[in-house]
């Protein structure tokens, strides 16, 4: 992981949002890491314009939590629409 995710940050989201901090792979936890790190990405690439190699990353990120966000839209519409409230993604 960067430099700017440390293990206690990573912790606390997939405790905020995955059930448990140990539940890493719970669909909620990874779009809601995923979104983090989109967001400290975009915060980077707004001092650094021409890190090319960091925007490939960002475009990647959002295409893998798009995915995600479908999965979760198709298999229980309310929680995706409680993830998305709550972290602000979508309208």
């Amino acid at each position: 992981m960067a430099n700017y995710l440390s293990n206690e940050k990573k912790v606390e989201i997939f405790a905020q949002h995955g059930g448990s901090a140990n539940n890493t792979g719970s669909t909620e936890g990874q779009i809601a890491l995923f979104t983090y790190r989109i967001q400290e990405l975009s915060k980077h690439l707004n001092v650094n314009r021409k890190d090319h190699s960091c925007r490939r990353t960002l475009l990647m990120l959002v295409g893998k939590r798009k995915r995600l966000l479908q999965y979760l839209m198709h298999k229980d519409i309310v929680k995706y629409r409680e993830l998305i409230e709550k972290l602000g993604i979508r309208k």
